[in-house]
């Protein structure tokens, strides 16, 4: 597989040079140059497939033959070795529940599979200068990319993430670890950390100090595999006979974007929507057809805290960067954090479901849409666990929770970070 730059002003590159670069040289985000649609008797099949066998025939197309048949499919049983329930919410809703990896987020799939790609290519070509994996967060990407590199021999990873704006469990997971994960505590919001991020990557003078790449969705090897989720709920509910609709909780747009190609593979998805705090960027721009970023605010949602989203621009070159097509396939909502609040216990009390901030929203965006449209089924995707964020939950559904095991396991770990707040003491702590 081939893929170009979206800046359309460098040279096109393999699947392995695009996850090792992360970021192509004019900046732009890597995009598949081919796009072939999966056969009709995959679909057909699909409910007779486990999930190990279905992400092999989504992802392989993407990899070509840079990883072996049989080795992309061990790096997909390690990666994939949890559940993705659904639970049933009402007649006509679903929730998937995207949170039952090592850090509880659905960032968990994205990140191991980024680690084994990467560990499998240093193991190659016997690699004797270390990779740093350089990524900023807004919550739940430090844990996951953390946890899913620890200890992968030639890597090095540093999580920049903005202090005091991720919760205490979200930057426990990120600063706990040590070996070979480091943690910058960055004095400013996640659009300040990713902006660093990205000026790192075109700095000469880094090039020269350290091989960089990111483990933010706008890694190819990041942002695909994220196509599974769509791929495992039409298998569990093909049997409804329903047009499918996703509500996708998004911040850096990556994952409702990871659903965008699933469907251009031909998965039957018949609408998107987006649900966002008051960080209202897309839901705006369909709204006016004028896309405009903005600096973020802080909200209970914090992982869709974003002003700037990586992603959207692939959203827009799969729809051809036609508005009115875009439009047709995706419907965004906003909702502040009272109206989150509020969903959190409506879902409690009359559905005995406890959601996250960020699923609350989802729900509330795919509640919205089904207001208009009756006739489908929808799902809203559960992002995180909701123990990852007690400050902000309701008190009577906090006393009630239990802690899972992954989580216990880091409450009493010492925090170790470096604190920084310009990029100058971001290049000084990477080259010295």
């Amino acid at each position: 597989m081939t893929y170009y730059s979206l800046n359309h002003n460098a040279p096109d590159v393999s699947f392995e040079e695009a996850v090792v670069r992360g970021l192509a040289p004019d900046k732009g985000l890597y995009f598949p140059k081919k796009i072939e649609r999966l056969s009709d008797s995959f679909f057909q099949n699909i409910e007779n497939l486990d999930n190990v066998s279905i992400a092999f025939e989504v992802i392989a197309p993407f990899v070509g033959n840079e990883i072996p048949k049989n080795d992309l499919k061990k790096i997909l049983k390690d990666v994939l070795n949890f559940d993705f329930p659904l639970v049933e919410i009402d007649k006509n809703i679903t929730a998937l529940e995207l949170f039952h990896g090592p850090t509880m987020a659905f960032k968990d799939v994205g990140a191991r599979f980024m680690a084994r790609c990467l560990g499998y290519f240093n193991n190659k070509n016997n690699n004797k200068d270390n990779i740093t994996v350089l990524v900023a967060t807004s919550g739940d990407t430090g844990g996951a990319v953390a946890h899913g590199f620890l200890g992968v021999k030639g890597v090095d990873v540093i999580i920049l993430y903005p202090s005091g704006k991720v919760s205490n469990i979200q930057e426990k997971q990120l600063t706990t670890l040590g070996q070979n994960i480091t943690a910058l505590e960055v004095n400013g919001v996640f659009d300040d950390c990713q902006a660093m991020v990205k000026t790192a990557f075109l700095d000469q003078n880094l090039k020269t100090a350290r091989t960089l790449t990111s483990a933010n969705s706008i890694n190819v090897a990041r942002w695909l595999p994220q196509m599974f989720y769509y791929f495992f709920a039409y298998k569990a509910l093909k049997h409804k006979g329903k047009n499918l609709v996703f509500s996708v909780p998004s911040g850096n747009y990556g994952n409702i974007c990871a659903g965008m190609m699933a469907q251009k593979l031909g998965l039957p998805i018949h609408h998107f929507v987006t649900g966002t705090n008051a960080n209202s960027i897309i839901p705006d721009y369909l709204k006016t057809g004028n896309y405009k970023t903005k600096t973020s605010v802080s909200t209970i949602s914090n992982a869709m805290d974003v002003g700037d989203p990586s992603n959207f621009i692939r959203i827009e070159e799969l729809h051809d960067h036609n508005f009115d097509r875009l439009k047709q396939n995706l419907s965004g909502y906003s909702f502040n954090d009272a109206e989150t609040v509020k969903a959190i216990n409506y879902l409690k009390i009359h559905h005995n479901y406890v959601a996250d901030p960020h699923g609350a929203i989802g729900y509330l965006a795919l509640k919205t849409y089904l207001n208009q449209n009756l006739k489908v089924h929808g799902v809203f995707l559960e992002t995180a666990h909701p123990i990852k964020f007690l400050p902000v939950m309701p008190k009577d559904i906090v006393d009630n929770m239990t802690i899972p095991s992954q989580i216990k396991s880091i409450l009493n770990k010492e925090k170790k970070s470096i604190k920084i707040s310009t990029y100058q003491e971001l290049t000084d702590f990477l080259i010295n």
